[in-house]
């Protein structure tokens, strides 16, 4: 196929700097725009990567950063709210024995490791940027920008995210639906027993868990119903998490006593979307987010993102013509592992929300994650 391919992607999370590197590497000519200035480098505080996710970051050629990184385990414990451990589960390794079954990590570090392979590619970057219309005609798209700039392209990929205005744009007209839970997270020290996730079912909130992101840190979160976030003042975000995570035991107390800075503290809703029927209109094409979302209760959003971007370029650069059986044929590969995943995520907080005592989670979990081992 032709190297000559323009292809502008549009937004610089997880699946748009992944769809970036890997059409970069086919020597395709690649330009990626990103609204915010910084590119999202220190957003966020931690992030669970379980080992499909892996997979598609070893494609990527940035595994041994990760590894390097972020802080490897190979099971979760299921506790009481005073710490008690119940169970411990060998976690799946869905991304094969070769890797390991979950690595946690700072999400702002992942976000560098990923900067730093799009720069190496050789992509075009332009942060700050958006783009404000898209003209499509047989042949491919033409973009106007926000800087009063425009462009050319045979192929645009939004991945824009959750709320994203390119799926709008093309009349895509699914949003995210909130499920009724939120979740509180923060960065804190590692306690030096911490290693692995550990989940309290029960207590003030419907989950309250933790999991290690380096030797040094972690990363905590407590689940409760949603609440108006106008009606949570910014300033008490921290006396806010800290009021509920003070119920729990085991490692929290010590966990608990970091959370004091109200801007380290994220408040989130957890919300559900999954575009049906077709992930393109013509020459733009959804990836991650912009295509579907899912309560964080499997750990499988940045997953499904870097899955989306592999099978994508995949098929892009196998292909002589783009056209929309090829973009049905992304699809239809995605959806039948996508739906799935979407379904046990919100079923999972949805037994929660009913207080269901007797639900199979952990049989949930594990035949979604056993789906997972199959390549995507």
């Amino acid at each position: 196929m032709s190297t000559a391919r323009t292809v502008l992607v549009i937004g610089g999370g997880a699946a748009g700097n992944a769809v970036t590197i890997l059409l970069r590497r086919a020597g395709l000519d690649v330009h990626l725009i990103e609204a915010k200035d910084d590119w999202n480098a220190t957003a966020g505080s931690g992030i669970t990567l379980q080992g499909n996710a892996l997979r598609v970051l070893r494609e990527l050629a940035v595994w041994e950063q990760v590894q390097a990184s972020g802080f490897g385990f190979g099971s979760v414990g299921i506790t009481t709210p005073d710490g008690t451990v119940l169970h411990a589960a060998r976690d799946i390794r869905s991304g094969g024995d070769d890797l390991p079954a979950t690595v946690g990590m700072r999400r702002p570090q992942l976000q560098q490791i990923l900067i730093d392979a799009v720069r190496a590619s050789g992509a075009t970057v332009r942060l700050g940027v958006t783009a404000t219309a898209l003209d499509q005609d047989a042949a491919g798209v033409t973009a106007r920008f926000s800087d009063s700039t425009s462009g050319r392209y045979d192929l645009v990929v939004a991945a824009d995210g959750v709320n994203s205005a390119t799926r709008a744009a093309i009349g895509i007209t699914d949003k995210p639906e909130p499920t009724g839970m939120a979740i509180w997270r923060v960065a804190a020290p590692r306690p030096v027993g911490v290693t692995r996730t550990d989940l309290a079912y029960g207590g003030p909130a419907y989950i309250a868990g933790y999991c290690p992101t380096s030797e040094t840190t972690l990363y905590a979160y407590v689940v409760e119903a949603n609440r108006d976030r106008a009606s949570i003042p910014p300033e008490t975000y921290a006396d806010e998490m800290r009021g509920l995570a003070s119920a729990y035991g085991g490692f929290w107390p010590e966990i608990t006593a970091h959370i004091t800075n109200p801007a380290q503290v994220n408040y989130t809703w957890f919300d559900r979307m999954l575009v049906e029927g077709s992930w393109h209109r013509g020459r733009v094409v959804l990836v991650g987010d912009a295509a579907h979302c899912c309560p964080p209760t499997l750990a499988q959003g940045a997953a499904l993102s870097l899955e989306d971007a592999l099978v994508l370029a995949e098929l892009l650069t196998g292909a002589e013509s783009w056209d929309d059986a090829l973009f049905q044929a992304y699809y239809e590969r995605r959806i039948a592992r996508v739906r799935p995943v979407v379904e046990a995520s919100v079923q999972i907080g949805r037994w929660q929300l009913d207080g269901v005592r007797d639900a199979d989670v952990p049989g949930l979990m594990g035949r979604t994650m056993n789906l997972l081992r199959e390549l995507p």
